[in-house]
């Protein structure tokens, strides 16, 4: 058997119906560089979703293959638990220097999931030894994603995702998310006043006594579609939080590390969470590695003799794991020395223009919303009524198709497709990359 033969005869693809494989074969790679992807025959793709929102400066980055060549010489893994090394210890003191304000204690974990289970057990234990026993609800936003585990899939709302699983998951209160492209209240995102925080209001004053914590992906709804709304939705977030003493909790796992044009979402609004989770660009994709940051009121609610029973009894074994310390110190090293974010901003506006010149006009583009070198594009059957195309003529996927023989990975969220390129990306190749969309469009659209 060959290589896909061989991968179809025992490997079950995440996120996959497995049947269309029996059409879109995998395509194997065999190596990277910056932003691109080879095959085994030799054909290159731009990584133009950065490998699941991950790759943070393009593939086989030199800077970060030497620092884990270097630790892997060292140590390779201890157990974290009364044990610890110099590159985790590092790396807190570093992320000290760039995270909000307030933020100040580090709980390693190995995935984004993992993160998110462990901020909300974190949150539901802080409020039982602080006295608040009555707060066991989680609140989020609808069309939220927030990972694959049961609390994660619990407090995300994409049916996509969760439906079939709701018997085994917990109650939680959903609120209607920020829609801007297809807002009620007739206003847009540049001219608003988050009217639409009325369902927020009204949700807190039903159950904000009964919740523990509100977990938000902080302006940009990554699952469903590259959703963007305003920082001032946060900022009003945040003071609805402290006034019925409810723990807010970032989920800056996709938005974490320059990805919306700032070093984290909250940045933007210029507020702080009470917990963090970050994830994929930590390490700039390299090596699974997630941390839960939080204040030191939390962790003092924690912090007892070990009688009390009071200490967080959760772990992970890979937590604190040296390799993918040392490629997280490597990509903080690359975001201070080389202005990176800062040339990407700069990037960003060309990738926009560059999108809107070519696909604003065409018939069945809805909207082009953009945030950092995130852009999204829109597709509808009608561009007068915002009406998407039929979820059963899979248009996304059909674009996806011919945009991978045209050498762009271009995977779509329904009937969005997006860029969320490596922050390293050159003119060059978003004017190749955003000519390739353009094509495979109207291959499929306009033929």
């Amino acid at each position: 058997m060959n290589l896909v033969e061989r991968d179809l005869q025992y490997i079950w693809h995440p996120c996959s119906q497995m049947k269309d494989y029996e059409e879109l074969k995998p395509i194997i790679i065999d190596h990277g560089k910056g932003v691109y992807l080879y095959d085994k025959d030799g054909k290159e793709y731009i990584d133009i979703v950065s490998s699941w929102w991950c790759n943070l400066l393009g593939h086989c980055n030199p800077k970060i293959n030497e620092f884990i060549k270097i630790q892997l010489d060292k140590l390779e893994h201890v157990i974290f638990a009364n044990f610890s090394h110099e590159p985790a210890i590092t790396l807190c003191e570093q992320l000290m220097g760039i995270i909000p304000k307030g933020l100040s204690k580090f709980n390693f974990s190995d995935n984004g999931s993992a993160a998110v289970e462990c901020a909300l057990k974190m949150s539901f234990q802080y409020q039982y030894q602080t006295g608040h026993m009555q707060k066991t609800k989680f609140m989020c936003l609808s069309e939220g994603y927030h990972g694959e585990t049961i609390g994660a899939l619990s407090v995300g709302s994409m049916d996509l995702y969760a439906k079939i699983y709701k018997p085994m998951l917990m109650d939680t209160i959903r609120i209607e998310a920020p829609d801007c492209y297809r807002c009620s209240y007739d206003k847009s995102r540049d001219n608003c006043n988050c009217e639409c925080f009325e369902h927020a209001e009204k949700a807190f004053a039903e159950y904000g006594e009964e919740t523990c914590a509100m977990i938000v992906e902080p302006l940009l709804q990554g699952s469903a579609g590259m959703r963007i709304y305003p920082p001032l939705y946060l900022k009003k977030l945040r003071a609805l939080c402290n006034q019925y003493g409810v723990l807010l909790i970032a989920d800056e796992i996709a938005t974490g590390f320059g990805r919306t044009g700032k070093m984290f979402a909250f940045d933007h609004a210029g507020i702080s969470p009470d917990i963090m989770c970050i994830s994929k660009g930590l390490t700039g994709g390299y090596m699974p590695m997630a941390i839960t940051i939080t204040t030191d009121e939390i962790y003092d609610a924690f912090y007892a003799d070990y009688s009390a029973g009071k200490a967080f009894m959760h772990s992970h074994t890979y937590s604190g794991n040296p390799l993918g310390c040392s490629a997280a110190l490597a990509v903080q090293k690359i975001l201070r020395e080389d202005n990176i974010i800062e040339t990407a901003v700069t990037r960003a506006k060309h990738l926009t223009n560059q999108l809107k010149q070519t696909l604003l006009d065409h018939p069945n583009v809805g909207e082009i919303r953009h945030i950092g070198l995130i852009n999204a594009i829109e597709l509808v059957a009608d561009k007068h009524t915002k009406t998407g195309f039929d979820n059963n003529l899979r248009m996304g996927y059909q674009i996806y198709k011919k945009a991978l023989a045209n050498g762009l990975i271009l995977r779509p969220l329904g009937n969005v497709l997006y860029f969320n390129p490596p922050l390293i990306i050159n003119e060059e190749e978003i004017d190749k990359a955003v000519d390739i969309c353009a094509s495979s469009i109207s291959m499929i659209i306009d033929r």
